[in-house]
């Protein structure tokens, strides 16, 4: 008597979309989008471990598997190596112990996009994140009040209180901070790095119109809110956007448009003076303009590389730069350009790599993009087409000629490893049965 064959079972993630959204929509209170990243990925982990992972194409196809692996160890291993000999053995043990969560992570956030359905729910819904991000921004540029955050502040102050952010801390913001507050002003880099689903959707939505206002609308907000990393990040995303959107004679005119704005951002904002100055300051021969011009990275960096070179094969560990810094300080008992205190990590992708987990890891990054890249170039057309919003945005992100937040800090190391699987799954996706 044959024994009956049963259908495997299909993981219960039909919610992933919605988690990744109310994850990038929970960015302004940390805590609690900490919380939703760590509770989703157990929930996921606990639905395949419940399903002995059967029908695991149903949820991505073996290559999907196989490349946020990939991506997650490219990133994850390079901590665990660098903890052998690290100046902060309990931070960098601590750090890769607790980013092993990103592992189910990325496996959910990837299966969220893996079917046509998914995927534009959840490039849809971040597109509306965007958008209503930078509606709420410029009000705050026209009125002085962001409405999203003072909601937020309201409702911490009457569970806890006391606001989301401090006196200090909002006397000392020095630039437009929208939704996520005067405490955490990241709000130009994330508009900048999230900008490529909100003008994809804009694109498909309203055509050139669409995608012409809602550039306007976002860069004038990455001008306002960001650093001038975010402002390079965000010309990217114009540039490669905006040739499909407009051609090369459009999009120079374009860019002219945001020449004019500048223009008028300087002579307008005490802000964005102060930071156009500063960039201009690296005209100087000497080195101390150029510090002056890069905010005192030029002394980071210096430091970053003498940690490189104390610790080639393996870094200082993970997270452990602060630490470090006094020691390889070239300017020791100087003021620094960002005040008293160590710097707190290396402000260059890939620098913070190498000094953090040294050339061992910098070869694991590599490989991980080079992986990346393979898979990139030999999926058909419509699966780049597909993947193209997701793409774009890992990649402005990690462009190696800029300055950076912190890859392996909780913030913004999520947010790279998010964009990470929202490309891996977009990209592969699903086996074509699988969908059916």
């Amino acid at each position: 008597m044959s024994t009956p064959e049963f259908p495997p079972a299909r993981p219960a993630l039909q919610w992933a979309p919605v988690w990744v959204l109310a994850f990038v929509a929970l960015w302004p209170a940390p805590g609690y989008a900490e919380a939703a990243l760590v509770l989703g990925a157990l929930a996921g982990l606990a639905t395949l471990v419940a399903n002995r992972f059967r029908g695991g194409t149903a949820l991505l196809s073996g290559p999907a598997w196989a490349l946020t692996c990939v991506l997650f160890f490219a990133y994850w291993t390079p901590e665990l190596v660098s903890v052998l000999d690290a100046v902060d053995l309990g931070r960098a043990l601590r750090e890769v112990l607790i980013d092993l969560r990103y592992l189910p992570f990325l496996w959910i956030v990837a299966s969220a996009v893996a079917s046509e359905r998914g995927r534009r729910r959840t490039f849809d819904g971040l597109a509306v994140i965007v958008l209503v991000w930078t509606l709420d921004a410029l009000i705050e540029a026209a009125t002085g009040t962001s409405p999203l955050f003072w909601l937020l502040d309201q409702g911490k102050q009457a569970i806890s209180g006391h606001g989301m952010c401090t006196e200090q801390e909002v006397a000392l913001a020095d630039r437009l901070a929208g939704v996520l507050g005067p405490c955490n002003l990241k709000l130009g880099i994330v508009l900048a790095s999230l900008s490529p689903f909100a003008l994809d959707a804009a694109w498909r939505w309203a055509g050139r119109a669409g995608w012409l206002l809602a550039a306007m609308a976002i860069g004038l907000l990455v001008l306002l809110a960001g650093s001038r990393a975010s402002w390079l990040t965000y010309g990217l995303v114009l540039l490669w956007t905006g040739w499909r959107a407009l051609g090369g004679r459009k999009l120079l005119l374009l860019f002219a448009g945001g020449a004019l704005a500048l223009a008028a951002a300087t002579a307008l904002s005490p802000q964005v003076q102060e930071r156009m100055a500063r960039t201009t300051q690296v005209l100087t021969v000497d080195s101390a303009g150029v510090d002056t011009a890069l905010s005192g990275r030029g002394r980071i960096w210096s430091a970053a590389l003498c940690m490189t070179q104390a610790h080639p094969f393996n870094g200082v560990g993970a997270r452990g730069f602060r630490e470090a810094f006094p020691g390889c300080d070239p300017a020791a008992g100087v003021l620094a350009a960002w005040g008293t205190g160590s710097a707190h990590h290396a402000h260059q992708i890939v620098l913070e790599v190498l000094s953090e987990t040294g050339i061992f890891g910098l070869l694991l990054w590599l490989a991980g993009a080079a992986l990346a890249w393979r898979a990139w170039r030999f999926a058909d057309a419509s699966a780049r087409e597909r993947a193209r919003p997701a793409m774009l945005a890992l990649a402005v992100s990690v462009f190696p000629l800029n300055t950076h937040l912190a890859a392996y800090s909780t913030f913004w190391g999520s947010v790279l490893l998010l964009l990470a699987a929202l490309f891996a799954g977009s990209l592969l996706g699903r086996d074509a049965a699988a969908d059916h």
